[in-house]
């Protein structure tokens, strides 16, 4: 390797696997050698890869920073570097990981002889062995029996610092709702966005070497991403990328269970990947390439995006004739002349254990995030044999992606039947403030700014009685406890009031 490295004046590298197998034998330029994809070689749950670089260095170099990015990244069992002397290998270094409790994240043996390179790494094996062990044990809280996702969450912004923090508290709470295990939190706040990664290039090989480093399988970031900016990182980083709304897309498809909430999630998924297949169709024929290759793939790709429009055009007939169902049964409402009251709010607020109690009865009940996905109506009595229906809707949430908004205006539209919202406030949560501002946008965007609503802050035990008495004065507001049914008279002594005045 090192003459005829030194013959051509290139770097020349090989990638062998733990047999002494070859994989790979690449020439590069007098500075460095460029990596293929190692896809035959995939991460996955391991620690590392299970392949040892070997390459020359054309002026006797000892390993430099650009080696340990490849070696960090990669996942190399190791990396060796031959120094070339008078065209003859002279010094040879070899650097590997280190556990993540080290003070280093690597470490670099050498410079070694030619002659004495048996005898110097003569337990490389076991070397390599009892790294990947350390590797293993050093991930933080990493259970091999846990199937979930393990995940790094990112934010990257210019915006106000505060509202990038309460957006990824926020995530993270969404990722718990999608049963995703959360290893760290990542906050970037570059000068300007990068249009291709978000972050710089160095910034984000950072994150990479941070996420493998914890044994992390995705990322999720907190900013939505255009097709093109999911591939580019996903390249740069091996690991599965997400962006908010692919994630509350999961949250969504996890929890809808009627034919209404089914369609309409089938509905925004679709939506959403539909671009994004044609951005992997340019990377397929990238793939490909040449005569014979490129016509299939593209072939191929037609076809699956003729099957995702003809299969939106079919759900968009569904939610119609659901729409139609809905309009008969407000009809039959408006004859017996019964106050519909919709339950509003943001996500995870406490709606529908408020309606449970309200009315005694079991819809489904969690604390995660968007545990309620499917409309449940129930009827409420009041005395003098009066009635009304109360119905719970989804929850909120802030940027709400564009596809669910979309998707679910149908059953949004329920809310124009309604007569009297109460607007239900987690008011133990910090951010309720700004809870409330995103569930009046929401309305707003629908038209229904206008409605008559109720301001009832919930969970007001876990709060100090005399701050929950004078945030209801402030906001004109209803406190309850949605656990405590004694705590319902003022709330409905006040929708009395509104619904039938005396």
């Amino acid at each position: 390797m090192a003459e005829c490295s030194d013959s051509i004046g290139r770097q020349i590298g090989v990638l062998a696997d733990r047999r002494g197998n070859i994989s790979y034998v690449i020439v590069g330029d007098a500075k460095g050698i460029f990596i293929p994809e190692l896809t035959d070689y995939p991460l996955g749950r391991k620690v590392l890869r299970g392949l040892r670089l070997i390459h020359t260095h054309l002026k006797n170099e000892r390993i430099n920073q650009d080696d340990i990015t490849d070696l960090s990244l990669l996942r190399l069992d190791a990396l060796i570097a031959i120094g070339i002397g008078n065209g003859q290998p002279e010094n040879i270094y070899l650097a590997h990981l280190l556990p993540s409790g080290s003070k280093k994240t690597y470490e670099i043996n050498g410079p070694v002889n030619l002659q004495k390179i048996d005898t110097a790494f003569e337990d490389f094996d076991v070397l390599i062995s009892s790294i990947e062990n350390d590797l293993q044990s050093g991930r933080t809280g990493f259970d091999i029996r846990d199937n979930r996702e393990r995940a790094i969450l990112v934010s990257v912004s210019t915006g106000p610092k505060y509202e990038q923090e309460d957006s990824l508290e926020e995530l993270k709470e969404l990722a718990n709702s999608s049963n995703v295990k959360v290893l760290d939190t990542v906050i970037q706040r570059p000068n300007k966005i990068n249009p291709k990664y978000l972050m710089g290039e160095g910034k984000i090989k950072d994150l990479v070497i941070n996420a493998l480093n914890k044994g992390a399988t995705l990322l999720i970031l907190d900013q939505d991403l255009n097709p093109s900016q999911t591939k580019a990182i996903s390249e740069v980083t091996e690991l599965k990328v997400i962006d908010r709304s692919q994630l509350i897309l999961d949250i969504f498809a996890r929890r809808a269970h009627s034919k209404d909430g089914k369609v309409q999630v089938e509905l925004a998924q679709l939506r959403y990947r539909l671009p994004r297949l044609t951005g992997k169709g340019t990377a397929m024929s990238k793939l490909m390439g040449g005569i014979g290759g490129r016509g299939p793939g593209e072939m191929k790709l037609e076809v699956d995006r003729r099957r995702v429009r003809d299969r939106i055009t079919l759900l968009e007939k569904q939610l119609e004739s659901q729409s139609r169902a809905r309009q008969q049964r407000k009809a039959r409402r408006v004859e017996l002349g019964i106050p519909i009251i919709s339950i509003i709010g943001y996500t995870n607020a406490g709606k529908s254990t408020l309606l449970n109690n309200l009315t005694s009865s079991k819809t489904f009940v969690e604390d995660k995030m968007f545990a309620t996905l499917d409309t449940a109506s129930r009827r409420l009595r009041f005395p003098k044999e009066r009635d009304v229906i109360i119905t719970d809707t989804v929850g909120f949430i802030r940027d709400l992606p564009k596809d669910l908004f979309t998707a679910f205006k149908a059953t949004l539209e329920e809310l124009e039947d309604a007569d009297l919202f109460l607007h239900i406030i987690d008011i133990s949560n910090p951010r309720f403030e700004q809870h409330i501002k995103s569930v009046e946008t929401i309305l707003s965007d629908l038209g229904l700014a206008e409605k008559p609503a109720v301001l009832v802050f919930n969970k007001e035990d876990m709060m100090d009685e005399q701050e929950v008495n004078a945030l209801c004065d402030r906001f004109n507001a209803v406190s309850v406890s949605a656990l405590n049914t004694e705590t319902f008279s003022r709330l409905l002594s006040v929708i009395e009031a509104r619904l039938w005045p005396m």
